[in-house]
C-alpha cells in the first residue's frame, strides 16, 4: 500500500518467495489404493485397516501454485538479474507475459495428530491440523502501471484482493456402505475451527490518472485484521499543490503485537461412492462452514474517494528533476496518503465462510489387468477472486498388497502439471511420497523458475 510498484512487485514475486500450498490434499493419491488420507478429498472414502499418524509428519503437504512465474518478473540485463521493471527492458515484451489477472494462492494443512479405526458399523478418523492459507488477485493494469508510468495515461486497477488466515482444525470422520443402496457408501466428516488470526484486504476501485500537469484518483478500499494485539498506524496529511483535499489522518502502516485465538468456527465435509460393475463414481464438497473471528480492526476508504492534485509535475526529460523517475518515486512515498484509508471503529464480530472445494470423480477398473485401474477427477475450489479448478486423469497400479503407486497429468487454472505418487502399506507402517506438480529448473538461489511445485510425504503406523 505504501509503495504502488512494490504492490505489483510483491505480487510477482509471491508465487516463488512462498513455499506453501494451493491446495490442502494431494490428488496424486486420489485414487491409490491404500493412500491413508484419501479421507480427507472424499469423506465417504475408507481405510483397510486402522491406523495411527506420526505426529506433525503424518501428512506433510509443502506446495504452491500460481498463473505468474518467476520468468516473467526477472530479466538477466548485463549479466545482472533485474526486475521486469527495469528501463533497459522493453515494456511491450514484459507485459507481454502477464494475463488479465495474476493469481497467487496458497493453502497448507499439516496433520499434528491423526487416527482411524473400523467400528460403529464404519471407518472413523480423527485428527488435529493446522491450516494456513493465503492469496493475492490482481489485474495486469498494476503491472502496467508499475512498467509504464504515464505512457498509459489512465490505469484501471480494480479488485486488487489480499486474503490471509490461520486456524487449528479438530476433525472427526465417519463413513459406512448404505446397506439399502448396494455398492453405495457415505460418509461426512464435522470441523471444529479456532482461528488464530486472519487479513482480507480488497481493493476494489483504484482509477488512476497520471498527467504532466496533474494526478486525480477514484478509489474504493476496505481492510479487515483479525488478529489479536494488531493495530493501525496512522499519520497526518497536509495536502500539497492545489487540491480539494483537507487536512486528514491516515493508515500509514500497521504493526503486531502478539498472537493469539481470535475466533471460533465450525465446517463440514459431504461425500458419498457408488460402485458399478467396473466403475466408481464419487463427488464430495469439502469445508463448507465458516469462522465467526472476535475484534477485527477495520480501515476503509468509506466509499469511493477522488483525489486530484498537482503535487506531481511529470516531465519527458529524463535528466529533469521531475523527471518520471524521480516524480514517481515521491508519488510512490505518498501513495497511502493519497489512497485515503483511515481507521474506523473496531468490529466486534466478523464472520466469514471457508474457501469450498467440489470434487467430482470416475475410476475404471482395467478388466484384462485388475490390479490397474484409471480414474478422473476434476477439483474446483470455491473463493471468490482466488477460485480455481483443474483435472485430473491418472493412472494406478498395485502390483502387489503392500506396494501402490501412480502417474497423472493435470491441467486447469494454472497450467497443465505432471504428478506422481509412491506408497508403501505394510502392517505396523506405512510411508508415501508424491508430487502433483514436478518441480523443473530452479533458479541459482534455489528458487523455482515456475510458481507451481509440491512436495507431500507421510508417515503412519497402519494395524
Amino acid at each position: 500500500m505504501k509503495y504502488i510498484n512494490k504492490l505489483a512487485i510483491c505480487a510477482a514475486l509471491a508465487a516463488a518467495a512462498l513455499p506453501l500450498s494451493a491446495q490442502k490434499h494431494t490428488y496424486s493419491g486420489y485414487f491409490l489404493d491404500n493412500y491413508t488420507y484419501r479421507f480427507e478429498m472424499n469423506p465417504a472414502f475408507a481405510n483397510d485397516k486402522n491406523f495411527v499418524a506420526m505426529p506433525a509428519l503424518g501428512n506433510l503437504n509443502v506446495s504452491f501454485s500460481g498463473n505468474l512465474h518467476l520468468t516473467d518478473v526477472l530479466y538477466n540485463v548485463n549479466g545482472r538479474t533485474a526486475l521486469f521493471t527495469n528501463p533497459q527492458i522493453d515494456a511491450k515484451k514484459a507485459l507481454k507475459k502477464f494475463g488479465n489477472r495474476e493469481k497467487v494462492m496458497t493453502n497448507e494443512q499439516i496433520e499434528i495428530l491423526a487416527g482411524g479405526w473400523k467400528a460403529w458399523g464404519g471407518y472413523n478418523t480423527v485428527t488435529i491440523s493446522a491450516v494456513a492459507n493465503a492469496g493475492v488477485s490482481a489485474p495486469k493494469a498494476l503491472f502496467q502501471l508499475a512498467k509504464e508510468g504515464i505512457t498509459n495515461k489512465t490505469y484501471d486497477i480494480k479488485n486488487v484482493a489480499a486474503d490471509v488466515n490461520a486456524y487449528a482444525q479438530i476433525a472427526l470422520n465417519h463413513s459406512r456402505d448404505i446397506k439399502q443402496v448396494p455398492g453405495l457408501r457415505a460418509g461426512a466428516t464435522v470441523k471444529f475451527l479456532i482461528g488464530i488470526g486472519a487479513l482480507q484486504a480488497k481493493f476494489k476501485e483504484a482509477d488512476l490518472t497520471l498527467g504532466t500537469d496533474n494526478w486525480i484518483a477514484r478509489t474504493n478500499a476496505d481492510i479487515y485484521a483479525s488478529v489479536g494485539g494488531f493495530r493501525f498506524e496512522q499519520k497526518r496529511y497536509e495536502p500539497k499543490g492545489t487540491t480539494s483535499m483537507q487536512p486528514y489522518d491516515y493508515v500509514s502502516g500497521a504493526k503486531v503485537d502478539n498472537f493469539g485465538i481470535n475466533g471460533f468456527g465450525m465446517a463440514f465435509d459431504l461425500g458419498a461412492e457408488y460402485k458399478w460393475n467396473d466403475f466408481k463414481f464419487s463427488a464430495a464438497i469439502l469445508d463448507l462452514g465458516f469462522i465467526a473471528w472476535g475484534k477485527t480492526q477495520w480501515a476503509s476508504t468509506n466509499g469511493t474517494q477522488t483525489v486530484e492534485t498537482d503535487a506531481y509535475h511529470f516531465s519527458a526529460n529524463g535528466d529533469a528533476d521531475n523527471s518520471f523517475k524521480n516524480e514517481f518515486k515521491n508519488l510512490q512515498d505518498n501513495f497511502s496518503k493519497l489512497y485515503q484509508l483511515t481507521v474506523n471503529k473496531e468490529k466486534g464480530s466478523y464472520a466469514r465462510g471457508l474457501a469450498t472445494t467440489l470434487n467430482f470423480a470416475a475410476d475404471y477398473v482395467f478388466p484384462y489387468y485388475r490390479n490397474l485401474h484409471f480414474g478422473l477427477l476434476n477439483s474446483t475450489r470455491i473463493y471468490g477472486p482466488f477460485t480455481s479448478t483443474h483435472f485430473r486423469l491418472s493412472a494406478n497400479v498395485a502390483p502387489v498388497k503392500i506396494f501402490s503407486a501412480d502417474i497423472n497429468l493435470g491441467v486447469g487454472t494454472f497450467g497443465a502439471d505432471f504428478g506422481w505418487m509412491l506408497n508403501l502399506n505394510t502392517t505396523g507402517f506405512n510411508m508415501f511420497l508424491g508430487m502433483d506438480h514436478t518441480l523443473g529448473k530452479l533458479s541459482k538461489q534455489g528458487i523455482p523458475l515456475s510458481s507451481n511445485g509440491s512436495f507431500n510425504f507421510g508417515i503412519n503406523f497402519p494395524f
